[in-house]
């Protein structure tokens, strides 16, 4: 077998077997199948897709490049969610404890966060002394103890797919819906989940903009985890604005204890509740949605979710003082509002365009080397329905310096867009992907 008969193969609209993308995905990773050829092969995929077998065979031929967890041992099912990333997303930190304090074990493996404001890991990293690079080991007695543990994606873990990755990032080969798919898919099969439910952002804020879009990609991620043999649904959620108020790692992490404690913004209350139960359901917690939605109230409301929260903080090394008291928990040295400039309804807020100048304040990153301020960030006043007043602040940037807040002034203020009448409210979850009831 050969690298260049393949890439004939796929640029001439041919299918390629499980057997030959096996072949591709350990000679890229063992270096028998060097970059350029890889990149040709990337771009007949761009332009000739994948079908739906071709790309499930693709996802696991990059899960099997490298270790594959199996988790049984420790528990007899563990769950799991992936979000394809949306600004002010910190869903991780209320989903785990939610599921975990229903008794369904939670192994998360999270990488490292691009732009925006940081990952679930960069987030956790905010409460001080909270350790995320656990040895195989620790990883295995935390989730035996408390049920849930999150933890950093080690580098055994799909290993073709973190080659291939940055490859198709400076090949022009990103915007593959198949390569989409089988990268994200990869890691979650090699991380050993029995049940998964995906978040599909879709909106200004979002990788994918279109629904048609956010749709197509589900429906291949739930479809390449049934090929798979695991439990799979995907939930399509708005990402038209942030979710919830804050944006930036520490102040993610007080709005997430705030949601444990019952306090909580509507959206992301009602999105973890809604993720919640599709797991609840995929794992046989409930029989129902609407079941698995009344389980994951119960726990949220008696305070279980919450205790669950600082037992999993305690067992990663974390301080529990600046989770009961979120005060202690990084804060920036400058915090000023901006001011509608004038009065109008807010029609809406573009997500992308905060998330960046969260990016700017020192809240994200643009190279995965690059050191993040947990303290900065952006908390919104306002969200799109609501009227503000001239003057009225319509949100408070978190910076390390004045000249830092000054930089950022302007785009802040322009992601709101203010108009003379009420917009139509806007659907915070589009539809749920679920499984077919068969499978050819």
């Amino acid at each position: 077998m050969r690298a260049v008969d393949l890439i004939i193969k796929k640029r001439d609209g041919g299918t390629l077997s499980a057997e030959e993308l096996r072949f591709l995905m350990r000679g890229y990773v063992d270096g028998s199948v060097p970059d350029y050829q890889m990149s040709a092969w990337a771009m007949a995929v761009l332009w000739r897709g994948m079908d739906d077998r071709e790309t499930a065979d693709l996802t696991l031929a990059m899960a099997e490049s490298g270790e594959l967890l199996d988790l049984h041992a420790i528990a007899p099912l563990t769950v799991d969610k992936h979000s394809t990333g949306g600004v002010g997303d910190k869903t991780s930190l209320v989903l785990g404890p939610l599921c975990a304090s229903l008794g369904l074990p939670v192994a998360k493996m999270s990488g490292r966060g691009l732009g925006f404001s940081g990952g679930t890991l960069d987030k956790l990293e905010a409460i001080p002394g909270m350790r995320i690079d656990l040895r195989p080991d620790e990883f295995a007695h935390l989730l035996r103890t408390v049920g849930l543990v999150i933890a950093g994606q080690g580098t055994e873990l799909a290993p073709a797919d973190k080659l291939l990755y940055a490859l198709r990032d400076v090949t022009g080969t990103v915007p593959s819906l198949p390569l989409i798919a089988a990268s994200i898919m990869s890691k979650k099969l090699a991380a050993g989940a029995d049940c998964l439910v995906l978040d599909v952002k879709v909106g200004a804020g979002a990788f994918m903009k279109s629904l048609p879009e956010a749709r197509a990609l589900a429906r291949q991620m739930v479809g390449i985890g049934q090929h798979a043999g695991r439990k799979v649904a995907a939930v399509i959620t708005s990402m038209q604005q942030p979710l919830g108020y804050a944006i930036g790692n520490a102040l993610e992490v007080k709005e997430a204890i705030a949601t444990l404690q019952g306090n909580g913004p509507s959206d992301l209350v009602e999105l973890c509740l809604a993720l919640g139960a599709q797991l609840a359901l995929l794992a046989g917690k409930a029989s129902t949605t609407e079941d698995g939605y009344k389980l994951l109230t119960a726990v949220l409301n008696s305070g279980a979710a919450w205790r669950k929260f600082r037992e999993f903080v305690a067992a990663q090394g974390g301080d529990l003082s600046t989770v009961d008291d979120p005060r202690l928990l990084p804060e920036a040295t400058v915090v000023e509002p901006v001011a509608a400039p004038h009065d109008g309804f807010i029609g809406a807020i573009d997500a992308d365009l905060l998330g960046l100048a969260v990016n700017a304040l020192g809240g994200g990153r643009q190279r995965k080397d690059d050191r993040i301020d947990p303290s900065v960030g952006i908390v919104l006043v306002h969200k799109v329905g609501e009227f503000v007043a001239q003057g009225t602040p319509l949100a408070t940037i978190h910076a390390s310096h004045m000249d830092m807040f000054i930089q950022v002034h302007d785009r802040v203020q322009g992601a709101f867009h203010l108009q003379h009448s009420a917009p139509a409210s806007l659907p915070l979850i589009y539809e749920v992907v679920e499984q077919a009831s068969n499978v050819p």
